[in-house]
C-alpha cells in the first residue's frame, strides 16, 4: 500500500534565495536613506528658515537714493550722496519692461512661491550634463534677497540655501507686484546707475514709464552683466542681448511675432543724459560740506532727502558765466603774461588733482541781506580742474576793501564825514605800533593835504586811512572787523588799516552786508531746510544775527560808500557798466596788483568778488579792482535786479537832524569855527550828534574828540562767542 504522505515543498535555488534577501535589504536601505534624506532636508530647511528670520524684510524697501538739491525757486540743482537711484512705484514702469524682465530672468514668477522647482531641476540637469555651472536657478525673489543684504553676495551653497528660505519669507510678506517694484528699483544697471528710472533717464533720456519694447528689452538684457553690456561701452553687445530677450519673449508668448520683428529692427537711440544734474559744482560742493556737518553719517549715506537751498539757479549760472567771460577777456589784454585757460584746457586729461591752476582765477559770493541766504557761489573757473573753493576757503589779502570798516570804527568813535584828515606823508612815530621805516604811499603817488573823512574813503587815500585808523584805535578797528567776520587771524599791526589781512569773497560779502542791514550781520548759509521724501523736516535753518555797529554808523557809511560807487574808485560801475540800482561798495587792490577785489551791495543783496592767480603774482600792470573785479560784479548784480532781488520799497532812514559842525574837532560848531571858516552843516542820526561845542581850535588837525579815551584791549565779545555759528 502506497504512502499518502504529502510531497515536501520545493526550496528555491540558493541564488534566488540570496537575491530576495538582498532585495529586502536594498529596499530597507533605500527607505532608510530616503527617511534620512527627508529628515536631513527637514532639518536643513528648519535651520535655514530660522536663520532667514533674522533678516529684517523691511530693508527691501529701504534703498539709498541720491539726495536732491533744490534751489530757492524749486529747480533741481543736482544730486549727491546715496546711490544714483530714483525710486518709482510699480505703476510708473513700462509694462513692456516688466514683460522683458520676466521673460529674461523668471518666466514663472507669478506661478512660484519664491523658489522655481522646475527651474532648479532644469538647472541641475544642465549643470550635470555640462559638468560645470552654466545655468542658475535664481528667481527674481531670490535675486532681490541677494541684492538687499550684503552678506548674501558670495557664491557658496550656504548662501544659496539661505537665499531660498529668504525668498519664501519675502513671498509671504510682499505681493508679486511689490517684489517686482523693489527689484527693479534696487538692481544695478551699469555706468553707476541703480534702478530702472535712472537707467532709463541716462540711457534713453526718458522716464521708465515711456520705455519702448526695444528699449525695454535692451535694458533687461544687460542686467546679468551690466558693466560688460552697458550700451555706452558696448552697444553691439547690448543689442545682441536685446535680441536674445526679444526671442525669449516670443517663446514665452508675451509678444507676437510681428511685435518681435518690429522691436528687433527698431532704432535704439542713446541720449547720454548726465549722470548728475548739476548747476554750479562749487556751490554743490559747499552744500555737501554743510550736510556733512549737519547730519549723521547714516542719514547722509541713506540719501533720498530733499535739500532746499537758498541758491538761485539762474543767478548761479549768470555768476559762473560772468567769471569765465570776464577773465577770458583779461587773458587777452596786452601785457597779460600768464598761461591762459584756453591754452591749459587741452593739456588737462582729467586725472590730475590740482589744488592750484596756472591761469587766472576768480571767485564770488552773493547773499540776501535780509536772511543771510547765499544766492550764488563760484569758487573758481572749472571745478573739474580744481575743486578748491576759493570763495569759501581762500585767504588772500583784501587790500582797500578793509577801509570801510576802518572808517566805520572812526565814525563810531566820534569822527564825522565832514571832519578834516591830513593827506600827507606819515611822520616818524606818528602811528602807534608801526615799524620805524613804514611809510606807505597813495596809489597815485601824490598827497593832497587836508581833506574830509568822506574824501579819504571815496578816493581811497592810504595815508588818510592810516590816520583815521590810528585815531579810532587798533583795538577798536580789529574788534569791529572780527565782529564783521573777517580778519580772524590778523596780526596786531597798523598795516591792517590798509588791507594787510586775509579774507575770501564769502567773508567779505557777509561783512559788507552790515551797511545795508543797519549795522547787523546775518550768518551766511546755503541750506534752508532738509526733508525726507515724505516731507518730514529733518533740519531747518534759523536766521542768526549780531549787531556789529549801530544803525547811525551804518547810515553814515551808506552815504560814503554810495559816493564811492557814484564818483569814487568804483565809479566805473555806473559809467561803464550801467548799474543804476542804489548801492555802495569798495574796490581793493593789493601790492603789485596781485589781488583785485570789489565788494558792494544794494538794499537787497551783497556781492563780493576776487580775481587773482592761485600763486600770488602780478596779474597785469594797473590791474585794479575797478578794472578786473567790477565787471564781474556788475554782470551778476544786474541779473539779480532783473530776477527781482530788489527791496519792496524805499528805505526808511533813521531820524536825522541838521546841525552845524566843526571840520577840525568833529564837535558842534562854535562862533570861532564860524569865523574861521571851518564850520559846515550836515544831517546826522540823533545818536551821532556831538554833545559838546568846539573849543578854540587854532587850526589844529583833528584829534580824538573831547572826552574820548582810547579803548583798551578786551576779552572775547559776543560775536567771538558765537563765531562758530557763522563759519
Amino acid at each position: 500500500m502506497k504512502s499518502s504522505k504529502a510531497p515536501a515543498p520545493r526550496r528555491p535555488p540558493p541564488h534566488i534565495s540570496r537575491w530576495g534577501w538582498r532585495r529586502r535589504v536594498l529596499v530597507a536601505g533605500l527607505m532608510s536613506c530616503s527617511l534620512l534624506a527627508a529628515v536631513t532636508v527637514a532639518v536643513v530647511i528648519g535651520i535655514y528658515s530660522q536663520m532667514a528670520k533674522k533678516y529684517d524684510l523691511t530693508q527691501l524697501g529701504r534703498m539709498p537714493e541720491r539726495t536732491m538739491v533744490i534751489d530757492a525757486q524749486g529747480e533741481l540743482l543736482g544730486r549727491m550722496h546715496g546711490e544714483n537711484r530714483i525710486v518709482v512705484p510699480f505703476n510708473q514702469i513700462s509694462p513692456d519692461f516688466i514683460k522683458a524682465l520676466l521673460a529674461r530672468e523668471d518666466s514663472r514668477f507669478y506661478q512660484h512661491s519664491g523658489i522655481d522647482y522646475i527651474g532648479v531641476a532644469r538647472a541641475f540637469v544642465r549643470n550635470i550634463k555640462d559638468r560645470r555651472v552654466v545655468q542658475g536657478a535664481s528667481t527674481i525673489t531670490m535675486q532681490l534677497a541677494r541684492n538687499s543684504y550684503p552678506d548674501l553676495n558670495d557664491r557658496s551653497f550656504h548662501r544659496k540655501l539661505l537665499e531660498m528660505m529668504l525668498a519664501r519669507r519675502i513671498e509671504k510678506m510682499w505681493s508679486k507686484d511689490q517684489i517686482l517694484e523693489h527689484y527693479v528699483n534696487r538692481i544695478f544697471f551699469g555706468t553707476g546707475l541703480y534702478g530702472i528710472q535712472r537707467a532709463s533717464q541716462v540711457y534713453f533720456g526718458k522716464p521708465a514709464s515711456q520705455l519702448t519694447l526695444s528699449e525695454s528689452a535692451m535694458i533687461a538684457g544687460i542686467i546679468r552683466s551690466p558693466v560688460r553690456f552697458s550700451p555706452f561701452r558696448n552697444f553691439e553687445g547690448a543689442t545682441k542681448e536685446r535680441d536674445d530677450v526679444l526671442k525669449r519673449m516670443l517663446q514665452t508668448k508675451v509678444i507676437t511675432k510681428e511685435e518681435e520683428l518690429a522691436a528687433r529692427y527698431a532704432d535704439v537711440v542713446l541720449r547720454a543724459q548726465p549722470l548728475f544734474q548739476s548747476q554750479g559744482d562749487y556751490a554743490l560742493d559747499a552744500v555737501k560740506r554743510d550736510l556733512d556737518r549737519l547730519l549723521e553719517v547714516h542719514e547722509i549715506e541713506d540719501g533720498g532727502m530733499l535739500v532746499y537751498t537758498t541758491l538761485s539757479k539762474e543767478l548761479q549760472t549768470t555768476a559762473e558765466t560772468a567769471v569765465e567771460k570776464r577773465l577770458s577777456a583779461v587773458e587777452k589784454l596786452p601785457g597779460y603774461k600768464h598761461p591762459t585757460k584756453a591754452a591749459f584746457d587741452p593739456t588737462f586729461d582729467g586725472t590730475q588733482e590740482l589744488t592750484s591752476t596756472p591761469y587766472l582765477q576768480g571767485a564770488l559770493m552773493v547773499m540776501d541781506n535780509a536772511t543771510g541766504g547765499i544766492l550764488a557761489l563760484v569758487g573758481g573757473r572749472d571745478y573739474r580742474q580744481s575743486k578748491y573753493n576759493r570763495a569759501t576757503l581762500g585767504q588772500r589779502q583784501i587790500g582797500s576793501t578793509v577801509k570801510p570798516f576802518v572808517y566805520a570804527a572812526a565814525v563810531a568813535s566820534g569822527f564825522l564825514p565832514g571832519s578834516f584828515i591830513d593827506d600827507a606823508p606819515l611822520r616818524s612815530g606818528e602811528i602807534e605800533g608801526s615799524d620805524p621805516g613804514w611809510n606807505p604811499q597813495n596809489s597815485d603817488g601824490k598827497f593832497i593835504g587836508q581833506q574830509t573823512l568822506m574824501t579819504g574813503l571815496v578816493q581811497s587815500r592810504n595815508t588818510m586811512t592810516i590816520r583815521v585808523g590810528n585815531f579810532a584805535g587798533l583795538d577798536r578797528v580789529l574788534g569791529l572787523l572780527g565782529n564783521a567776520g573777517i580778519g580772524e587771524h590778523a596780526k596786531r599791526t597798523p598795516q591792517v588799516f590798509i588791507g594787510n589781512l586775509g579774507g575770501n569773497p564769502k567773508e567779505l560779502a557777509s561783512a559788507f552786508s552790515i551797511f545795508p542791514n543797519e549795522g547787523v550781520r546775518r550768518r551766511p548759509f546755503l541750506i534752508d531746510r532738509i526733508t525726507d521724501k515724505a516731507g518730514n523736516i529733518l533740519y531747518s535753518t534759523g536766521v542768526i544775527e549780531v549787531e556789529v555797529t549801530t544803525p547811525g554808523v551804518a547810515h553814515i557809511m551808506r552815504r560814503i560808500l554810495g559816493q564811492v560807487m557814484d564818483k569814487g574808485t568804483a565809479a566805473s560801475v555806473r559809467s561803464q557798466h550801467g548799474f543804476k540800482e542804489i548801492g555802495g561798495g569798495k574796490t581793493g587792490t593789493t601790492n603789485d596788483y596781485k589781488d583785485a577785489w570789489f565788494a558792494g551791495y544794494t538794499d537787497r543783496v551783497t556781492c563780493g568778488v576776487w580775481v587773482g592767480l592761485d600763486k600770488p603774482q602780478t596779474i597785469i600792470e594797473e590791474g585794479y579792482g575797478s578794472k578786473l573785479a567790477i565787471p564781474i560784479w556788475a554782470d551778476v548784480m544786474k541779473k539779480a535786479v532783473e530776477l527781482g532781488y530788489i527791496p519792496p520799497g524805499p528805505r526808511t532812514e533813521p531820524p536825522l537832524t541838521k546841525v552845524a559842525l566843526c571840520r577840525l574837532s568833529s564837535q558842534l560848531a562854535s562862533p570861532v569855527c564860524q569865523a574861521s571858516g571851518t564850520a559846515y552843516e550836515d544831517e546826522l542820526p540823533y545818536e551821532l550828534v556831538p554833545q559838546n561845542f568846539c573849543n578854540a581850535h587854532q587850526g589844529r588837525v583833528a584829534q580824538p574828540p573831547s572826552g574820548y579815551g582810547r579803548p583798551r584791549a578786551s576779552g572775547p565779545g559776543l560775536f567771538d562767542r558765537i563765531r562758530g555759528w557763522f563759519q
